[in-house]
């Protein structure tokens, strides 16, 4: 199998492409930034593909963060896939970014529970809590900081994912510490490649998993009076 993976969710742009019969990851990408993915997106993955050697009518699929993640930044990375997915008669996996930051230490590890954390600002994280083999113990969900430190307490834990020091620094004094905290501002795209492959096909286009209303409302001033 032969896929495309897309990263905007969060504090990175980034693009991957996988092939399984030449034993995984053959070209990648991966820009740090907070802001700007609309204008980088699309040259970083022509740059990518142009490495790889690879059309895109050769993919079987393409792969992208859905969330939780930026607002501007889920939108750039879902846009840009499924047009691709459109215009290469392609489907279109949508992957959780919180399981993205997961997988690497479920893979090295079965058996220890893992929270993955999401900085989702005003003193909340976005989290989700793994078992062994990457089973969900506790689903996705926004929460003040200090839910999160109560389910990473709750056995020996990896904290990872772009909150996890944010979560660390709740730690009640004289209580055993993590086991890990890795704090990535994204998460690995060859990660997120590698879950795209072993992922189920489905006919659903993604859609963001935002978890919370966005910051920016309108103003009752600025509304237009209905007609």
């Amino acid at each position: 199998m032969r896929l495309l993976a897309i990263d905007t969710a969060l504090e990175a742009c980034a693009a991957a492409v996988f092939d399984s019969e030449r034993g995984g990851i053959i070209a990648s990408e991966s820009l740090p930034m907070k802001r700007g993915h609309a204008e980088a997106l699309m040259p970083l993955v022509a740059r990518v593909m142009d490495e790889a050697h690879a059309e895109f009518a050769e993919l079987a699929r393409i792969v992208v963060t859905v969330g939780p993640g930026s607002f501007t930044g889920l939108r750039v990375g879902i846009s840009a896939a499924r047009g691709i997915a459109l215009a290469s008669n392609r489907p279109a996996i949508g992957l959780s970014t919180l399981a993205a930051y997961a997988a690497p230490h479920v893979a090295a590890d079965e058996t220890t529970a893992i929270v993955a954390a999401i900085d989702a600002r005003h003193g909340q994280v976005y989290f989700q809590v793994f078992g062994g083999g990457g089973r969900t113990l506790v689903p996705p969900r926004v929460a003040p900081i200090r839910d999160a430190v109560r389910a990473a307490m709750a056995s020996p834990t990896l904290i990872v994912g772009s909150a996890a020091e944010a979560v660390r620094a709740e730690w009640p004094a004289g209580e055993p510490p993590p086991l890990l905290v890795n704090a990535q501002p994204a998460p690995d795209i060859a990660w997120i490649a590698r879950l795209g492959a072993a992922a189920a096909a489905t006919d659903v286009p993604p859609r963001p998993l935002y978890l919370q209303a966005p910051d920016a409302k309108p103003q009752d001033a600025a509304r237009l009076p209905r007609q």
